[in-house]
């Protein structure tokens, strides 16, 4: 459906087939490109209730954070609920303890003391961000979202307190504007990330701790002086299409460690929490610039033909500001 409708808050949930990677914005926090406009919806049965716990993925905690704005005495709160498509506008949001007092005081991981994700209800557009904190605990970022619709605020974080977990917190952000739904692509194991070519090589299990490999090339050749990014060679968010279910995984190894080399593969550790479509994006550094490539996989069956998009690549255009 092309028909535009005007909205001023927009929340609903657009469930996604697979599709391949696209998108690399230049600059240290990337934006992945949208893509044209489709219209089905791919809801392959219904979505198993996640197990309580924290944000980070991997073969340690398979529990996947960000379906919840409070958890264990923490809340977010979005003091920017809605921004307008298109025009820039600062993000604001605070972390409140049980008592409701701001949070700040945090934990440091991978040189950030939180990481922020934004991400479009049908997984189309994504984007890393690191907001600054005052010292009233208030985080402030700037944004400018290319589409109307609804997205997705996660915040990854642990308090700087004794035996304090790990949290992936999600809070709902509408865009407004003329607003086109998307879909996603067709399955490829090979995306394009502003003259970068990765291939993905293994398969995301439910309830089962596989290895998932990508291997960064360019002009034809591989990649082999790849840059420490938040100190780490690349960085995997997973996206769960319906719910956002939210998987935070690190590559196995760091740099410096005597076993991990700068390239060109990039290994990671991740299990799914259940069957499903999730959406992937690896952010790693080359040559002083981060970029982001997006895949979309099946964790379980394989999607019905039907269900697929045809396969593109788009390059991202533009970047977000933000505070280190």
């Amino acid at each position: 459906m092309h028909t535009g409708l005007r909205i001023t808050a927009f929340a609903a949930a657009l469930a996604a087939t697979f599709g391949t990677a696209y998108g690399v914005g230049r600059g240290v926090d990337p934006v992945v490109a949208e893509q044209a406009p489709a219209t089905h919806d791919d809801h392959s049965g219904p979505t198993p209730e996640p197990m309580e716990g924290g944000g980070h993925g991997g073969h340690e905690n398979p529990t996947p954070g960000g379906l919840q704005i409070s958890e264990n005495g923490y809340s977010l709160d979005l003091a920017t609920p809605r921004v307008t498509a298109g025009q820039r506008a600062e993000l604001r949001f605070t972390v409140r303890d049980g008592s409701g007092e701001a949070v700040t005081a945090y934990q440091r991981e991978h040189d950030k003391e939180l990481h922020l994700i934004l991400a479009s209800r049908d997984l189309v557009t994504y984007r890393h961000l690191h907001p600054t904190r005052a010292a009233d605990g208030t985080w402030s970022t700037p944004v400018d979202l290319p589409r109307a619709g609804g997205y997705r605020v996660f915040a990854d974080f642990t308090p700087a307190k004794k035996n304090a977990e790990n949290l992936t917190l999600g809070a709902d952000l509408a865009a407004s504007g003329r607003y086109e739904p998307a879909n996603l692509p067709a399955p490829d194991d090979t995306a394009r990330a502003d003259g970068y070519q990765i291939e993905l090589a293994g398969s995301l299990r439910p309830g089962k701790a596989s290895e998932l490999k990508l291997k960064v090339s360019r002009d034809g050749e591989p990649v082999n002086d790849l840059q420490p990014y938040l100190g780490a060679y690349g960085h995997l968010v997973a996206l769960r299409s319906g719910d956002l279910a939210y998987l935070h995984v690190h590559p196995n190894g760091e740099p410096g460690d005597g076993t991990t080399k700068p390239g060109p593969e990039i290994s990671f550790t991740a299990t799914a929490p259940s069957e499903g479509t999730y959406r992937l994006f690896l952010d790693f550094q080359h040559q002083g610039e981060v970029r982001t490539a997006a895949f979309t996989v099946r964790a379980g069956s394989a999607p019905a033909a039907q269900d697929s998009a045809p396969t593109q690549h788009t390059d991202g255009q533009g970047t977000d500001g933000h505070g280190h």
